[in-house]
This record gives C-alpha cells, structure tokens and sequence, in this order.
C-alpha cells in the first residue's frame, strides 16, 4: 500500500515544484514502490528536429522517481536526487509522454529506481531512467 495518495502528492508537487505545471505533469497512479505520471503534450517543449526536448523528459523521469519513493516512506519532503542517468532510446513523437517508475532497492538513506518513459500509444520505451535518492534520517516511528 502506497504511503503517499496521488491527490497528496499531485498537491505537494504543484505547491513546490514550478517546473510541474510548466510541463504539464500529472500524476497517475502511485503504489508502494511503483509510480505513474503524464507530461501532457506541450508544442513550447519541442526542441530543433521536431523533438520533445531532453530537460523535459528528465524532469518528468525525476519526479516520477519522486512519487515511487515517498509511495515507499511517505510525504518526506527532503528527500532528494542524488543522481540521474538517462538513456534517449528513440524519438519521442509529439505526444504526451508516459513514465512507469518502479523502485530497484530502498534502504535506510539511499533508494535507488529505474523510470521508463513512453509516448502515448507506443509500447517502446523512449528513453530509460536510472536514479538514487538521498533519504534524511526518518523518526524512529516510520
């Protein structure tokens, strides 16, 4: 069970996160250890070569990663990216653009998770995600 709903989280990200709503990012689902989220078409993100630009589909990737670990220890605001790798696999159309993120291993200060992102009605990946997180210390009743 996810320690984080979608309305709470969709809330905490559009109240400190600018970048959310100039993306068009929208939370889908969010389980424990699992995340969904949307970055809805925006033609203002196309990059020269008619595609999505990059710092886009990463900061989509990023708070997905986000949203996968506080499914796992709850609304801890401080927790924060320590590293992003991405991998470009294709071309993304315009379209919005899917991101399925999953958590890889969570320990007591580091989580580490993986994102796919997709474009919508595809079912090849267009670019892969790998990130840590850093965890503060959490009290001792979490």
């Amino acid at each position: 069970m996810s320690q984080i709903s979608v309305a709470e989280f969709q809330a905490l990200i559009d109240s400190e996160l600018p970048l959310v709503k100039l993306f068009g990012m929208r939370t889908e689902a969010i389980g424990h250890g699992r995340a969904s989220l949307r970055m809805h078409f925006n033609p203002d993100l196309i990059r020269p070569g008619g595609t999505i630009a990059g710092p886009a589909l990463m900061a989509l990737a990023d708070a997905t990663l986000y949203a996968v670990v506080l499914g796992m220890i709850g609304k801890v605001e401080l927790a924060v990216t320590t590293s992003l790798n991405i991998n470009f696999l294709r071309k993304p159309p315009q379209a919005d653009v899917i991101a399925e993120g999953r958590i890889l291993k969570l320990g007591k200060r580091l989580a580490v998770g993986e994102v796919l992102l997709y474009s919508e009605g595809n079912d090849e990946p267009v670019a892969h995600v790998t990130g840590t997180y850093s965890i503060p210390p959490l009290p001792d009743n979490r």
